[in-house]
């Protein structure tokens, strides 16, 4: 038997203080349960994209990363985020080609996942891109030291399973793209 879960009433926004990647505000709800007030931090992020790219011959194109969380350089997807009004399947070609130089001869849709409901409202889209050729060296964003890495596609479950590849939404991707091919998706 489920109970029902009412949605909670804000009462006032916080001040918004704005980081150019995200916005952070604390407000007040009201607690429908016992309608006490209740602050809340919100992280509001734009969406963002990760992209499984595969080269003709079978091969992960995989970037890698110092990241200022774990202060460790990480082996991801190529990804990124959404510039406002841009469809998602263009930005996951747009960020793998200034990331890596790889243009996609298609891209296919694996799902898109809610990284952190309990802070954020955005969602990260994940694609596979088929068919990757190298056209350039990359056009990296200022503050992007990314360096390129080809991986067998056959040893992806390694990479995780050994820790190589840790990011969350990275290996959510992975999953995604196990689900629909297990579906009869894309391959």
């Amino acid at each position: 038997m489920s109970q029902t879960v009412k949605p909670w009433l804000r009462l006032r926004r916080g001040l918004e203080f704005d980081y150019r990647v995200l916005k952070v505000r604390e407000d007040r709800w009201a607690d429908p349960r016992t309608n006490q007030e209740q602050s809340r931090v919100l992280v509001d992020c734009s969406d963002w994209v990760n992209v499984i790219a595969v080269t003709p011959d079978d091969r992960l194109v995989l970037v890698r990363q110092f990241r200022f969380g774990t202060q460790t350089t990480t082996l991801e997807v190529p990804g990124g985020m959404v510039e406002p009004g841009e469809d998602p399947a263009a930005a996951a070609a747009r960020e793998l080609e200034e990331e890596t130089g790889y243009v996609p001869g298609r891209v296919v849709p694996l799902g898109a996942v809610h990284p952190n409901p309990a802070l954020q409202p955005n969602r990260c889209f994940s694609y596979l891109a088929l068919d990757c050729v190298k056209q350039h060296a990359g056009r990296q964003d200022e503050g992007e030291d990314i360096a390129v890495e080809l991986h067998p596609r056959a040893d992806v479950s390694r990479l995780i399973l050994e820790g190589h590849i840790s990011h969350s939404l990275v290996v959510v991707a992975f999953f995604l793209e196990r689900l629909r091919a297990e579906a009869g998706g894309a391959k």
